[in-house]
């Protein structure tokens, strides 16, 4: 595997969510930037130190309402 995804929304009580496709690794933080550290480590615990995906892509999802 050379990348991996992680699909990221805002959760509406505030902060980050991140949840891997194809692979049961999902992880949360207050900030994005923490987020991003939040992700290594999960890969980490996941993979091994060293073996995760050597790109790791974060997709951010976000919805907007717009009222007319």
């Amino acid at each position: 595997m050379n990348e991996i995804i992680f699909m990221v929304q805002e959760d509406p009580e505030g902060g980050f969510t991140a949840r891997a496709l194809g692979s049961p690794i999902f992880t949360e933080a207050d900030t994005f930037d923490e987020l991003k550290s939040q992700v290594r480590d999960a890969l980490a615990c996941h993979f091994g130190y060293g073996a995760a995906p050597p790109v790791v892509r974060l997709h951010l999802q976000k919805d907007e309402v717009i009222l007319s």
